[in-house]
């Protein structure tokens, strides 16, 4: 049967994939260490500090689920051959629709487990704080940074992620000039960090009465939540800390009080802000740590251009150096201009959707960054 052909062919293009994403996982290193850990707990002073014992048991729990996913994957890949060999064999027709069942549960199976292995940079694992900044437009590229935020937020809640705003400055007539949240979740930053770099949209305004189609920028910027105490010096004649009152919802006591910090690293120019917490230190304590991690990341990515030998990333929010555009009119259309990716359902990006946008960056990160493949839109 045709249908047959057809499943056998698809089903050997995997093949070899599979194998690369079962040398990626590193799954003998992956059962070693399982070994080592199961060891380590049957200690008598295994739970004496209760802070690594968790770790470690989480660290079991993700290891043993590589291990056993990639074990159903390949259990999958095994039962489709046999029941593709038994269509052959007994001319079944009854059997093909079970067969493309099976084939599309392992592709969507695939997939997830191969973004999984792509994760694989040193703080992919941890959360991620997310900072939209309003370009040039006014009140209109306020409103995009809205909008922008609704869906990260929508997103977030698909995925089962929590979001939480720790600062947050209204536009003068609608929208947000700026906004910075943080999105928890196993793997938050090794995905949100496709979304850094600056995002256009264009429309007609609602805030135009004339009609006219405008074009609005808003600059994304995400960085892991490091826990760990990195080792970043910061002198106190290099800070400015400034306190204000907290603009943003959190009941009558984040209004009241001047609570909120905005520190200012005058060598980088580097300004982050927390109004989330409820005291003054706290948000203080939270703001040094977002400016260790940028001033940390920072120092990386010097290195690293310094060592290629390359020009750091343009960061101006305006023409000519969007990441993506978002087309409302005259046709629809979202596309990344670093990787081609593109959807014409501009709705259901904007109601979160943006996997298929984030699943490309991963890709394309792992082909080593290749000239932009999709050209500009206009």
């Amino acid at each position: 049967m045709v249908e047959l052909d057809n499943f056998k062919s698809v089903l050997g293009t995997y093949k070899a994939p599979l194998q690369e994403v079962r040398d990626s996982l590193d799954l003998a290193g992956k059962e070693q260490k399982i070994q080592e850990l199961e060891r380590e707990m049957e200690a008598a002073d295994f739970w004496n500090d209760p802070v690594v014992s968790q770790n470690k048991m989480k660290e079991l729990k993700s290891l043993k689920d590589d291990v056993s996913t990639y074990a159903a994957l390949a259990q999958q890949y095994e039962d489709i051959e046999t029941m593709i060999e038994m269509g052959y064999e007994e001319n079944d027709e009854s059997l093909i629709s079970e067969i493309q069942g099976m084939l599309d549960e392992f592709i969507q199976t695939y997939d997830a487990i191969r973004m999984k292995t792509l994760l694989s940079g040193e703080y992919d694992g941890d959360n991620a704080i997310v900072s939209l900044h309003a370009g040039a437009g006014g009140t209109e590229s306020c409103d995009w940074a809205q909008m922008l935020f609704r869906m990260y937020s929508k997103w977030a809640d698909k995925k089962g992620f929590s979001l939480e705003v720790l600062d947050s400055l209204d536009g003068e007539e609608a929208g947000i000039k700026s906004i910075t949240f943080q999105v928890n979740g196993e793997n938050a930053y090794g995905y949100m960090k496709s979304e850094k770099g600056v995002h256009r949209l264009v429309r007609i305004s609602p805030f135009n009465a004339a009609g006219k189609r405008q074009t609005s920028f808003v600059s994304c910027d995400v960085m892991p939540d490091i826990k760990e105490d990195l080792d970043v010096e910061i002198n106190d004649d290099d800070i400015r800390v400034d306190t204000y009152r907290s603009s943003g919802a959190g009941g009558q006591h984040i209004n009241k009080t001047s609570s909120a910090i905005r520190i200012t690293h005058l060598p980088t120019g580097i300004v982050v802000q927390c109004q989330n917490e409820r005291s003054q230190h706290m948000n203080k304590e939270k703001a040094m740590q977002m400016l260790k991690a940028k001033l940390y990341l920072l120092k990386q990515q010097e290195n690293a251009e310094k060592a290629a030998g390359i020009r750091g990333e343009v960061t101006e929010i305006g023409w000519g150096n969007q990441i993506r555009s978002y087309v409302m009119q005259p046709y629809t259309m979202v596309k990344d201009h670093r990787t081609g990716v593109e959807s014409g359902n501009v709705d259901a990006v904007m109601d979160g959707a943006i996997d298929p946008f984030i699943n490309g960056y991963l890709k394309w990160l792992s082909l080593g960054c290749p000239k932009n493949m999709g050209g500009d839109d206009e």
